[in-house]
C-alpha cells in the first residue's frame, strides 16, 4: 500500500513538481511560499502545468482507445440495444468522450438522427460532460481515488437515470424536426493505421488543449485567489458546510457559467480547502459543466421547450441531490 501511496503521490498529485515549483519561486526568485503572493504563484505554476502534463497523456490515451470506436460503430452498438442496458452503455460512452456540453450536441444529434432511442441520447448528453475518463484522473489527482470513484458512480447513475425518465416520457415529438430527419452516412469501417491512430489522438490533444486552456488559467487563477487571498470566515458564511442552502446556491450560481470541468477542478479544489462542503464545490462544478448557459442555447436550438425543460429539471434536482449526498457522507471519502 505504502508503494501505491508512493505512486499516486508522485504521477498523478505531482508532489515532486510541487517541490520543484517551490524551490523555483524561493532559490530563484526570493519569494516566501507561505505569504500570500508565494503561495497564489505556486498553486497557479503547479495547478497549472500539472493539469496541462495529466490532460495532454489522458487525451492522448483514450483518444486512442477512441479510435477504434467511431461514431457509426458506436451507433450500430447501441443500436442493438434496449431499455435501462442500452442508457447504461450510452452513459459509459460518455465518459470516454472527453467533450464539454457544447461539443456533445452535435453527436447527440447524430445519434438522434440516426433513429437511437431518445433517452440514450440523452444518458450520453448527461454523462460526456460530466463523466469522462480525464476529469475522473485529475480529481483523484486533486482529491484522492475514492471520492473519484464514487464520483464516476453518481454521475453515471445520473446519466442513466435521465435518459430513462425522459424515455418513459415520450417526448420525441418535442425534437426539431431537422434532427430526426438528419441524413447519416451508412459508410463500412475504414481499418486505421497505427500511424492513422496517433495522429488522430494527438490531433484530439491538440484540439482539447484549443478549447479548454483558457479556462484552465482562468480557473486555476480563481482557486488561487480563493486560496489564498478570500478569507474563510467569508466562504463559511456564503456556502459553509453547516448551511442548507450551500448546494442549491453553488448550483444556480454554476448555471450562467460556461467552462470545461478542467477549468472548474482548482475552484472545486480551493473551496474545498476554505472549509466549503465536498457535495457543495461538487454540485458547482457539475453544474457549470453540465448545465451551462451556452450549452442550454445550443441545446434549445434541436429540442423544444418541454424536452429542454424537463433535461433541465432532471440534471438540476439530480446535481442538487448528489451534493447532499457528498455532504452528507464527506467522511467517508476524507
Amino acid at each position: 500500500m505504502a508503494f501505491f501511496a508512493w505512486l499516486n503521490d508522485q504521477l498523478l498529485r505531482m508532489d515532486w513538481l510541487s517541490y520543484l515549483v517551490r524551490l523555483l519561486l524561493e532559490d530563484g526568485f526570493g519569494l516566501d511560499t507561505l505569504s500570500r503572493v508565494g503561495a497564489s504563484l505556486h498553486f497557479f505554476i503547479y495547478d497549472v502545468i500539472k493539469i496541462f502534463i495529466l490532460l495532454a497523456v489522458l487525451i492522448f490515451s483514450i483518444s486512442w482507445v477512441q479510435s477504434y470506436f467511431p461514431p457509426e460503430r458506436t451507433r450500430l452498438i447501441l443500436g442493438r440495444m434496449r431499455g435501462v442496458r442500452a442508457n447504461l452503455m450510452g452513459a459509459l460512452l460518455g465518459t470516454i468522450t472527453p467533450f464539454c456540453s457544447c461539443s456533445s450536441i452535435p453527436l447527440f444529434i447524430g445519434f438522434t438522427g440516426s433513429g437511437l432511442p431518445l433517452g440514450v441520447t440523452f444518458s450520453f448528453l448527461i454523462s460526456s460532460p460530466l463523466v469522462d475518463l480525464a476529469s475522473v484522473i485529475l480529481l483523484a489527482s486533486i482529491f484522492n481515488w475514492s471520492i473519484a470513484l464514487a464520483y464516476v458512480l453518481v454521475g453515471i447513475v445520473l446519466a442513466v437515470l435521465g435518459g430513462s425518465l425522459i424515455s418513459q416520457a415520450r417526448m420525441e415529438r418535442y425534437v426539431e424536426g431537422f434532427v430526426l430527419h438528419s441524413k447519416v452516412l451508412d459508410l463500412p469501417p475504414t481499418q486505421l493505421t497505427r500511424r492513422d491512430r496517433l495522429q488522430f489522438a494527438w490531433e484530439q490533444v491538440a484540439d482539447v488543449f484549443s478549447r479548454v486552456w483558457l479556462y484552465v488559467l482562468i480557473g486555476v487563477g480563481i482557486g488561487a485567489a480563493i486560496h489564498n487571498w478570500i478569507p474563510q470566515e467569508l466562504i463559511s458564511t456564503l456556502i459553509g458546510e453547516d448551511n442548507w442552502w450551500s448546494v442549491p446556491l453553488a448550483t444556480l450560481v454554476g448555471v450562467p457559467m460556461y467552462a470545461d470541468i478542467f477549468g472548474t477542478l482548482p475552484i472545486a479544489e480551493a473551496l474545498v480547502a476554505k472549509g466549503v462542503g465536498l457535495g457543495t464545490a461538487l454540485a458547482f462544478m457539475m453544474a457549470v459543466t453540465a448545465l451551462s448557459l451556452p450549452s442550454l442555447i445550443m441545446l434549445k436550438k434541436v429540442v423544444k421547450g418541454p424536452l429542454l425543460a424537463l433535461f433541465f429539471s432532471i440534471v438540476l434536482v439530480g446535481i442538487v441531490l448528489i451534493g447532499y449526498l457528498f455532504n452528507s457522507f464527506a467522511y467517508l471519502f476524507i
